[in-house]
């Protein structure tokens, strides 16, 4: 008996599950906004890319750039099945705050369904209509294709670009649903859609050069980029979705004034000399940010790895890696690029601090994704340089010895530091609510990037650039018997 009674309040959930996710379809197919677009884009799109298709195929054979057409071709496949997924955001975006203005939210939300099967179910109905929609759209395309120039892709590139479909379809509707729970308007809702739409565009462009460069087994990393961003969503909704708040949430005002003196007393917190707000507020704000250095480590490392693999595929020519070469030139740049001057110190500080400034814009905007890119450049670098001077037969390390570790013993820490206070800064919102506004809970992130790297990181990058312009070069020259 006690067995059974899990097994059968799964199969409960699963059948409520279902239940939204079938009458949620059926009320997107009797608005004519929804149809319209689909049956378009899911008949015209793939006949517009076949004659684009033809097109280039005329074009090329005058040349004989046969190789162009072929890489064109999965290109287009591409296209032809993300279009239909973009177009039909507005399913999403009207998920929940749609049925708030039509108002039938009110019974939806007296029904038995939980919190957790409410917002699946609504991703999983607002995701199935674009897949079935770019599925026609691929099927169509293919059939073009194939009587048109006899193409069609090798089963790989098939699966993974219906792979790389339905993740373009899961994330982009995920990040869609949350918004949507969050607003209090449809028009809001539309508004906000661009921070969907937009990136999604971006990233389009980088597949189609990899697509145009054939790179289509590193294509597989970006689809795992792209699902690990809708798992992201998906955890960000199922947090942050509280059913109670949905009929409660009216047009929030925005004032300034409640909002700078929550940020500042999240920023000082109530201390009135340098000691105490150590104690009070770059204290706690490093506590709440260590957490998140175990994944910027990781990501550093990553960081190291991807150097070790570029330096294997783009080497060096042999006759660059002579040392012996560069020993003049190296006491030559010392004075030049103002190494023992404290102008030189500074304009080290203050470059690093740039790169962190950089890398915090650019996590603000990518969930902390893009600023750990940034951070994992220079790690990158000096994995490269290091395999690349043992190539030369330069001890790697007396080359890290030497020309890293007196002044990164200091910065790579602040780096790591850095990373998590801007990946803590970019996904806040995977952070439980605990009363706590999506706004509040943005500023006291933003508060605590902002303790850990003015009270903790740039003290260390000051006392870094220090040790690289006065001691680095000592100790480089030594190890090197210059």
């Amino acid at each position: 008996m006690n067995a059974a009674v899990p097994a059968f309040s799964f199969r409960f959930r699963v059948s409520r599950l279902g239940a939204l996710v079938r009458r949620e379809v059926r009320d997107q197919f009797r608005d004519w906004r929804v149809v319209l677009p689909l049956v378009i884009l899911t008949l015209f799109f793939p006949v517009l890319m076949n004659y684009a298709a033809r097109l280039v195929i005329n074009y090329v054979n005058q040349y004989g750039g046969n190789v162009i057409a072929q890489a064109i071709f999965p290109f287009l496949l591409m296209i032809v099945g993300f279009f239909p997924t973009s177009v039909s955001l507005v399913i999403a975006l009207e998920s929940f705050v749609g049925e708030k203005e039509r108002y039938s939210l009110e019974p939806l939300l007296a029904t038995p369904l939980t919190d957790t099967e409410l917002f699946l179910g609504k991703v999983l109905a607002s995701v199935l209509t674009p897949l079935c929609a770019a599925g026609l759209g691929i099927a169509a395309y293919l059939t073009g294709m194939y009587f048109l120039a006899g193409w069609f892709p090798p089963l790989p590139l098939l699966i993974e670009i219906l792979v790389l479909t339905f993740a373009h379809a899961a994330c982009m509707v995920s990040a869609a649903v949350v918004i949507s729970a969050q607003t209090n308007s449809v028009r809001a809702a539309n508004l906000l859609a661009s921070f969907v739409i937009v990136p999604a565009a971006l990233l389009l462009q980088g597949e189609s050069i990899v697509m145009f460069y054939r790179m289509y087994r590193e294509l597989w990393w970006i689809i795992a980029g792209v699902l690990i961003l809708t798992v992201i969503f998906l955890r960000i909704g199922l947090r942050q979705f509280r059913r109670e708040e949905l009929l409660s949430r009216e047009v929030e005002e925005i004032r300034f004034d409640r909002m700078g003196s929550f940020f500042w007393r999240s920023l000082t917190g109530g201390a009135r000399t340098p000691a105490e707000w150590y104690r009070k507020a770059v204290g706690p704000a490093l506590v709440r940010t260590l957490p998140a250095v175990p994944w910027t480590a990781a990501a550093l490392g990553f960081g190291a790895i991807a150097g070790v693999f570029l330096a294997n595929r783009f080497p060096f020519p042999a006759d660059l890696l002579k040392l012996q070469n560069y020993r003049q030139n190296f006491f030559d740049s010392l004075g030049a690029l103002g190494f023992f001057t404290p102008g030189g110190t500074l304009q080290i500080f203050f470059h690093n601090a740039q790169a962190i400034f950089l890398a915090s814009v650019l996590g603000a905007i990518s969930l902390g994704i893009i600023g750990l890119v940034v951070m994992m450049l220079p790690i990158g670098i000096i994995a490269y340089a290091t395999v690349i001077l043992a190539r030369g037969g330069f001890a790697p390390g007396l080359f890290l010895l030497g020309l890293v570790l007196p002044h990164g013993i200091v910065e790579i820490p602040a780096m790591i530091l850095a990373g998590a206070a801007i990946l803590r800064c970019g996904n806040c919102l995977l952070a439980k609510p605990e009363g706590r506004s999506l706004g509040q809970l943005w500023l006291q992130a933003l508060a605590d990037w902002m303790t850990v790297l003015v009270g903790v990181v740039a003290p260390m990058l000051l006392l870094s650039a220090i040790l690289e312009t006065w001691v680095t070069p000592l100790v480089a020259s030594w190890v090197m018997g210059w």
